[in-house]
């Protein structure tokens, strides 16, 4: 049963407070998840305490459990516009740079807690085995293709990266995909609705599909073999990604590792050509290291 359900369920039995707070959670569920519970009591006009004890009341193991229900109702669904005035709110007239770095920090804690060990290996030997490596990802989500696709291009020479095209174009870079091959689709809210299509299309085809989203309850899950969870649900109008790109370091060491010695013959190549053609600075004659 969802937050709203159990609040129409339990609003008869709510003392005057709580029917305040039920009233608005009901009415701005979007504005209410971000908020602390003193904030929420302060906006309903209840005491701090009042909160703690009506999460509780609705069967939550407190407030925290609470805030996440209603972040979970709405991270899909707030506009540019909302996102907007949801960032005014939390970081508004305080220490931007601080509260922003401490909220991906957190995003990396959950990262590591959240994620299935078992299927980021799983990930990373279809990985390590396929035919053709598809990375799929759109909009904002389009730089980690683009990154995660540089380096495994380094590695193999199977990689095709799919961002920024019109649909038709999706399905003609995807139509020779098959079982043994692998897809790589990245997003995370709003959910890319190009994103679904392109892991349905691969799904049924048979091939190997791996989801880098935030959560189990993305669409993108029933879609996948392997879901790796990289938490991204900062209610802001810029996404945050840093936990993502965390993940995608991961997947491309925990590669390399696995390769067993095959991607430093790759690396050392290159490390040749890369000299023979001046592509990086070395250092000057005398000076310091």
């Amino acid at each position: 049963m969802n937050l709203l359900s159990l609040i129409n369920e339990k609003t008869p039995g709510f003392s005057k407070g709580q029917k305040l707070i039920a009233r608005f959670i009901t009415e701005h569920y979007d504005k209410a998840a971000f908020m602390t519970a003193s904030k929420l009591g302060t906006t309903v006009g209840v005491s701090e305490s009042t909160v703690v004890r009506f999460a509780t009341e609705l069967g939550y193991d407190g407030y925290p459990k609470m805030q996440k229900a209603m972040q979970e109702m709405i991270r899909d669904k707030l506009t540019s516009v909302q996102r907007i005035e949801v960032t005014r709110n939390r970081f508004g007239g305080g220490d931007v740079l601080s509260n922003v770095l401490s909220q991906d920090i957190e995003k990396i804690r959950r990262t590591i807690e959240e994620t299935s060990k078992e299927d980021f290996q799983n990930s990373v030997r279809a990985i390590s085995r396929a035919k053709t490596i598809y990375i799929f990802a759109v909009r904002s989500s389009a730089a980690l293709a683009s990154f995660l696709g540089y380096y495994y291009s380094l590695i193999f020479d199977n990689v095709k990266v799919i961002s920024n095209y019109g649909e038709s174009e999706v399905y003609e870079k995807l139509f020779r995909i098959s079982e043994e091959d692998v897809i790589i689709g990245i997003s995370f809210p709003r959910y890319s609705n190009a994103a679904i299509k392109a892991m349905n299309f691969a799904h049924r085809r048979g091939a190997k599909v791996i989801a880098l989203t935030d959560s189990m309850m993305s669409p993108l899950c029933g879609l996948s073999d392997y879901v790796l969870i990289a938490k991204s649900d900062m209610a802001s109008v810029v996404d945050s990604l840093v936990a993502p790109l965390s993940m995608i370091n991961a997947l491309i060491v925990a590669t390399i590792i696995e390769l067993d010695g095959k991607a430093e013959e790759t690396f050392s190549r290159l490390e040749s050509i890369w000299e023979e053609y001046d592509v990086y600075r070395s250092k000057s004659e005398g000076e310091e290291a």
